[in-house]
């Protein structure tokens, strides 16, 4: 997973997980999205320190982290709070991004 840039956020499609160093689910959330891109073997998602961002976090309104934010053709897609395992990942992913599993490794 590599760090966000601000180049990045300005593209119309990304998986970003937000996340602050002492949340302990955010750690948590992490390994999931971690075995995920080992599984499809390609980095799938890029990763932001909520504590570094405070404007993106309030102008797409964040309520909390850790959040899955899928945008999609320049639409904020879904913010995923809850990621309950990693069956309910792939279900987002499948649903918003299916070509990540077309794709040649």
């Amino acid at each position: 997973m590599q760090q966000v840039t601000e180049e990045q956020l300005k593209k119309d499609n990304y998986l970003l997980y937000i996340f602050t160093p002492f949340c302990g689910t955010c750690h948590v959330a992490r390994g999931m999205l971690k075995k995920i891109e080992a599984m499809q073997q390609q980095e799938l998602f890029i990763e932001m320190n909520a504590s570094f961002y405070p404007d993106f976090m309030q102008n797409y309104q964040i309520q909390s982290v850790p959040c899955l934010l899928i945008k999609k053709d320049g639409k904020i897609m879904e913010k995923i709070y809850a990621f309950k395992n990693i069956a309910n990942i792939y279900h987002y992913l499948l649903m918003y991004e299916p070509e990540i599993f077309t794709r040649k490794k």
